[in-house]
């Protein structure tokens, strides 16, 4: 079973952070299989800004560009077709891991230029399949920000062992509740409210059980009207 931190805490205050939760599920007798990170991978990547992007002296698809970012103003040849003065991307400083490439960036020369870093497609960091282009962040993009908390992208994913033993944490709320009882924080409570049936229900069910002793001892039924079929919500999708 997985689910998000940030989904966690809609149903616990808690100033635990993840490994700490992980190890009081373990203890709970959740056991916790793995805890993906993706803000881990996507540390150095941070909000930057090209200020100048001039066509490079020794090669016709390349542009070098100066770019502002959190360390300063930095030189870096890029290919990218869409990369210009003015534009908001993401970028990858030397020593940064680029698993869409599987290299480690380092300062470099490209065609007797200095490149120090990258500016960053979806593709290389893994967040899209876009190899077209680096990854264009509105304007308003906080310069030096992480790009993967400016992008929502790091929220970890807890991966547990849900044993048949315990059907109270089917859900993250049953979750929640046994990590507040373990002193982890504190339990929001998030009864839904009662509807109360506004019409009569046109279909009967008469419950007979003959002489056998009864294995289902109450049955529920509710007509529910108005309800269209269509995509869920975006808040839904995402989590």
């Amino acid at each position: 079973m997985k689910f998000t931190l940030s989904w966690l805490k809609d149903h616990l205050e808690t100033e635990a952070d993840v490994q700490q939760i992980a190890e009081a599920m373990t203890m709970a007798g959740l056991e916790v299989e793995e805890v993906l990170d993706p803000a881990a991978k996507l540390a150095p990547f941070t909000v930057a800004k090209i200020v100048s992007a001039e066509r490079h002296p020794n090669a016709d698809r390349l542009q070098v560009c100066q770019v502002e970012t959190v360390d300063g103003m930095k030189e870096i040849v890029c290919g990218a077709p869409n990369a210009r003065a003015g534009m908001t991307a993401v970028f990858g400083p030397p020593g940064a891991y680029v698993p869409g490439k599987n290299i480690t960036l380092t300062i470099s020369k490209i065609r007797d230029v200095e490149s120090r870093g990258m500016m960053i497609s979806g593709a290389e960091i893994g967040v899209s399949d876009d190899h077209d282009g680096i990854i264009e962040l509105p304007s308003d993009a906080p310069l030096g920000m992480s790009y993967a908390k400016y992008a929502g992208l790091d929220d970890a994913v807890i991966d547990i062992n849900l044993t048949p033993n315990r059907p109270d944490c089917t859900g993250v709320s049953g979750i929640a509740r046994d990590l507040a009882a373990a002193d982890l924080g504190s339990f929001k409570e998030r009864t839904p409210k009662p509807i109360k049936g506004e019409f009569p229900c046109p279909i009967s069910v008469t419950l007979d059980f003959g002489q056998t002793h009864p294995l289902c001892p109450a049955f529920g039924l509710r007509l529910v009207r108005g309800v269209k079929n269509g995509p869920s919500p975006d808040w839904l999708q995402k989590r």
